[in-house]
């Protein structure tokens, strides 16, 4: 009887335990702690630009007419000293990679010295010729950023536009004209005319807020060649070959919207417990 009762107890005893094993507890969540705030990027896209830098000219050549429309001479030599550049424009960013602006820039006054050398009647003379040009230049552009290394990203882009190349009068001097004692000046009047340009650029950007960048490049800019002095006094008119520049640059670009804001910190979901 007793070695019954003992077996009923133990069986009573394994069924409990087995029951009690298989319950499933649900974990009381742990109270909330300071986390790291997640962060997503909120940006518009658009943004505006402002460059400042030095360019560095040069002219590919002139010519004009000599005493007829049949004459058509080159000058003996041509310089077109540097210059500063400003400029501004908006833009908007595609995406990482893709990014485009229209820009609108202005190069400073570049002083152009050059001679020429023809007849003073019948004696072989030559002329020492003084004038300055400016440029205004709207250009659209496209860029290709290149990856982003730490606050570095570098790019490499292509534009084209027009320029408005404004030509001062042309001081044209003569001092060994045998017939005319001393020397003498004679004033040619300057032109103005838009031209097609193009540039190639390279440089890199480097952050320095959420929504300010630092832009330093490199733009190689052609302006196509055009008129450059009327006629006067049996000479003229003349025309520029076009010229080249080579410009360091260094700007600055304010993205709107640009900043990352946090979201709401959600826990992640507890899982279940067996005991």
């Amino acid at each position: 009887m007793k070695k019954r009762i003992a077996a009923a107890l133990a069986a009573a005893m394994l069924s409990v335990g087995v029951a009690h094993s298989a319950d499933l507890v649900e974990p009381q969540p742990a109270p909330l702690q300071d986390a790291p705030e997640i962060t997503v990027q909120q940006s518009s896209g658009w943004y505006l630009r402002g460059d400042t830098g030095y360019s560095f000219n040069r002219i590919r050549g002139a010519e004009y007419f000599q005493g007829s429309n049949s004459n058509l001479v080159d000058f003996s030599h041509t310089d077109l000293k540097d210059s500063f550049i400003l400029g501004g424009g908006v833009g908007y960013q595609i995406n990482n990679y893709l990014r485009t602006d229209l820009t609108f820039d202005y190069l400073g006054k570049s002083d152009f010295k050059g001679g020429t050398s023809g007849y003073c009647g019948t004696v072989a003379c030559t002329s020492d010729d003084r004038a300055n040009m400016k440029a205004y230049t709207l250009m659209a552009n496209a860029y290709v950023d290149l990856g982003t290394y730490g606050y570095f990203t570098p790019y490499v882009g292509a534009g084209i536009g027009g320029s408005y190349v404004k030509w001062s009068k042309l001081h044209n001097t003569i001092c060994d004209d045998p017939s005319v004692p001393g020397c003498y000046t004679t004033d040619h009047d300057g032109k103005s005319k838009w031209r097609l340009s193009y540039a190639f650029m390279a440089g890199t950007s480097i952050d320095i807020t959420c929504n300010l960048k630092a832009d330093i490049g490199y733009r190689y800019r052609r302006i196509l060649g055009g008129d450059m002095f009327g006629y006067e006094e049996n000479g003229g008119p003349g025309r520029d070959k076009g010229f080249a520049s080579h410009e360091a640059r260094i700007g600055a670009r304010y993205t709107f919207g640009g900043c990352q804001t946090p979201v709401a910190y959600e826990p992640p979901p507890a899982l279940p417990v067996y005991k």
